[in-house]
């Protein structure tokens, strides 16, 4: 059996190995380390929950040096707030009996503290792209000494919106830097930065992107709308003793602080809800709660969705599902972590069938459907979002839920005929019926004048 002792790990950093309990390497830290440690770039890909972040720590640890300076030689970019706290809380724990100034930096919090802690001395600097921007615009986060670059999430940032500042702090760091990145995906837009930023980075990967975690069991549900899936969901925690530690997904912090509402009826004090209009401390301590035991489950948007690690995960459930297939997998990776197994359970409403039919195309496999409970009663109730909704997907042809009917014949055609989306048809027949009303009041009009 392969051991961290094989990597030949200073002793200071062994040691601290040893007291965490960790014995052996996960694949992504085997394979990962020779690459990194050879000081070429490095493209690794990785689904959640295989252990990234000590894959490329473990080998910068070793490869470091002091030198007296106070400038960073390691800059870590995470997509979160969230994701900068768990690194640091990891490399402060592998550097128990190191020499190692470590500093996180993210937005929402004083920048001028920050600048205090930067200008007495960092090593290794972790941040968000948007407050490393920010430091640096000011002169006082400094790349001169910066000797390896990691990128985590290197997806997730793009999807956020950073490639701006990603270029920027590229365009700003010395040519002559080791660049390590790590990414669930490998999408047209990852490929086009590794293009114009870096020199054949050697690819590192774990699984295919899109291939099913095999030891998530992932089923789905048909249901009808939002109050349908309210009384399943509390269905399904009423009667399954193994959901004790839940993650809840959701599509935008509106329908999140709903369903929380919702939820603590029944089950009140029991779940937490998280997302980006909630402040700082308020996440770290709900998260904190969650992890301690202390929650049931945590309802939450795509914020905790990639890269956070919260341990033992019984079941993900996508109460909506999300738009682009990719997210389906980072949800699903938080649970079934390292060895263990872990249930993924998504509520499929007719609207939403046309993105699970491409997170099946993406994964290769058809996804499992249970068949409703009979004591979940089938709500006709809609919540205001869905009635903007209804007249723009229902008006020509109305829906039906009858399990093998209707729902699935729609799944089926869509799977046949894709012309760009409902939207695009029914703008398009719109259209036509417009010219063709104009066209009768000329013909009125003419007569008229005749």
């Amino acid at each position: 059996m392969s051991t961290f002792e094989k990597f030949n790990l200073p002793k200071s950093l062994q040691k601290a190995i040893d007291e965490l309990g960790f014995v052996t390497p996960t694949p992504i830290q085997e394979k990962s380390f020779s690459v990194i440690m050879s000081g070429r770039d490095m493209m690794g890909i990785a689904q959640t929950g295989t252990g990234k972040t000590f894959a490329y720590l473990l080998p910068l640890l070793k490869l470091y040096k002091f030198t007296p300076t106070n400038t960073p030689k390691i800059v870590i970019l995470v997509p979160t707030r969230e994701l900068v706290v768990q690194v640091v809380d990891e490399l402060e724990k592998l550097t128990k009996y190191m020499s190692v100034n470590i500093l996180g930096i993210f937005g929402g919090v004083n920048i001028n503290t920050q600048k205090k802690l930067i200008n007495e001395g960092v090593d290794v600097l972790v941040g968000t792209p948007g407050r490393m921007m920010d430091l640096a615009l000011d002169a006082v986060v400094r790349f001169d000494e910066t000797q390896k670059l990691v990128i985590d999430e290197f997806d997730e940032m793009l999807n956020l919106g950073f490639r701006t500042q990603l270029t920027a702090l590229l365009a700003m760091m010395k040519a002559k830097r080791q660049n390590i990145l790590f990414s669930a995906t490998m999408t047209d837009e990852v490929d086009a930065v590794l293009s114009d930023f870096f020199d054949f980075p050697e690819e590192v990967t774990l699984s295919p992107s899109g291939t099913p975690l095999e030891n998530i069991t992932q089923v789905t549900y048909n249901a009808a709308n939002f109050n349908t899936k309210v009384n399943l969901l509390k269905h399904l925690l009423e009667t399954n003793e193994s959901m004790e530690r839940v993650l809840i997904f959701v599509n935008n912090k509106k329908i999140s602080d709903m369903l929380h509402s919702r939820i603590d009826e029944d089950f009140e004090g029991q779940f937490g809800v998280i997302h980006s209009n909630k402040s700082q401390n308020y996440r770290l301590s709900t998260m904190a709660e969650f992890q301690k035991g202390n929650l049931r489950g945590l309802i939450t948007t795509d914020i905790m969705a990639r890269g956070l690690d919260i341990s033992n995960i019984s079941h993900v459930i996508n109460f909506e599902m999300p738009e682009m297939p990719e997210l389906y997998m980072h949800r699903i990776g938080r649970t079934g972590r390292a060895d263990a197994t872990g249930t993924a359970i998504s509520f499929v409403a007719p609207r939403e069938v046309e993105f699970k039919i491409e997170i099946e195309v993406l994964m290769n496999t058809e996804l499992k459907v249970e068949g409703l409970p009979e004591e979940v009663e089938i709500s006709t109730k809609l919540i205001e979002p869905e009635k903007d909704r209804q007249p723009i997907k229902f008006l020509m042809k109305k829906q039906t839920l009858d399990g093998e009917g209707a729902f699935h014949d729609r799944a089926k055609k869509n799977t046949k005929v894709n012309l760009g989306g409902p939207s695009k048809t029914k703008k398009k027949t719109h259209g036509s019926v417009n010219r063709n009303m104009l066209k009768i009041q000329a013909q009125k009009k003419k007569k008229k004048k005749k």
